[in-house]
């Protein structure tokens, strides 16, 4: 077989740059020795393929030329696509008729159903963007001020009042001081720590919290309990470390105890205190949630407290670490996508239902 001139050039350029596609080497190199005069059971065992993988290459060259070595052939695929009523049968089951004995379908299920394999209908799923195994929890307030309530609280973190505080108040209440049972391994290369899934009570506790919206710092206490007299002694303690030149708009939810008649009576005499409540079913609204899940996570999740002392020194040290580098809090959605976010979720259920 003779090569030209020209391509032999470019079979020697793909052989000689690194960056060249293995299998393109490989046949430009069968080619170039067939060229040689190299006979087939030579080249095989110098490319260490077949004999007529060698046979076939030298063939698409003299068919095709370099560009036949470049590309391969196309081939049928190995099993015929699925049809078309059958991706529609999937999808209908999946979404509008579950098995008789649970709540959704598994893929080995519902292929066992349908008569075809779990990884069809797992591609099925994850074309039509299908997850039958997961589930998202909401809560629509049905607060009838909720746009009113929402446009004031959110109208101090945007644009706080001058000479004022804003303070994002809450309770986090039943923090449960838990030891467990065994002591368990620290994580290393390749394993995850461990920790026992049961656990030992010594006792709860309520943190009393207060976030200043432009500063970013908290101010927390402890208290065994949550009711009112706990709630007015937490106003007594912001009262006094704050000044008292300026006043203090607190956003709270609507639990019980911010509205007890111990607890308006005490702000009857603190004019200065003004009270926003956040919607119902809004805690999202209240910004203070956001620092009781860092807590929680950071902190609370995989600690070992064998008192509600030892729990009470870690909420404080946790406070004293988040107070040296405070991030001031900011807002960033506008009221009207929430509302029209709330409308659209309204009429979607309304229609369903």
């Amino acid at each position: 077989m003779e090569v030209g001139r020209a391509d032999r050039a470019r079979l020697e350029r793909i052989v000689a740059d690194r960056n060249s596609i293995a299998k393109h080497v490989y046949r430009a190199r069968i080619v170039l020795l067939a060229g040689d005069g190299v006979g087939t059971t030579r080249i095989a065992h110098a490319v260490g393929k077949s004999e007529p993988t060698v046979r076939r290459w030298v063939e698409r060259f003299t068919a095709q030329g370099v560009d036949g070595l470049l590309r391969d052939a196309t081939r049928p695929p190995g099993r015929p696509p699925l049809a078309k009523a059958m991706v529609e049968r999937v999808v209908a089951m999946t979404l509008h008729e579950p098995p008789p004995d649970a709540t959704q379908w598994s893929a080995r299920r519902l292929a066992k159903a349908v008569g075809i394999g779990h990884g069809a209908v797992q591609k099925i799923w994850a074309a039509h963007g299908l997850k039958p195994h997961l589930v998202r929890r909401f809560k629509l307030s049905t607060d009838q001020h909720f746009a009113e309530k929402l446009r004031d609280v959110v109208g101090l973190y945007i644009d706080p009042p001058e000479r004022a505080l804003v303070l994002s108040v809450d309770e986090k209440s039943q923090i449960q001081a838990l030891d467990r049972t065994q002591p368990g391994l620290p994580m290393k290369r390749g394993k995850a720590g461990t920790m026992t899934y049961d656990y030992k009570r010594y006792g709860t506790t309520t943190l009393f919290a207060a976030l200043d919206i432009l500063s970013g710092k908290v101010m927390g206490q402890c208290m065994l309990k949550h009711r009112t007299i706990e709630f007015v002694r937490f106003l007594r303690r912001i009262d006094k470390t704050t000044p008292p030149e300026l006043d203090l708009h607190l956003i709270l939810d609507n639990y019980a105890a911010h509205k007890a008649p111990a607890a308006r009576r005490w702000l009857a005499r603190h004019p200065r205190f003004h009270l926003h409540f956040t919607p119902t079913s809004a805690s999202w609204a209240n910004a203070v949630e956001g620092f009781f899940s860092q807590l929680t996570t950071r902190r609370l999740k995989r600690g070992a407290f064998r008192s509600v002392l030892e729990l009470h020194r870690a909420v404080d040290d946790y406070l004293h670490q988040h107070n040296t580098d405070p991030k001031p809090f900011a807002w960033t959605k506008p009221v009207d996508i929430i509302l029209d976010k709330l409308t659209r979720a309204k009429q979607t259920l309304e229609s369903l239902h």
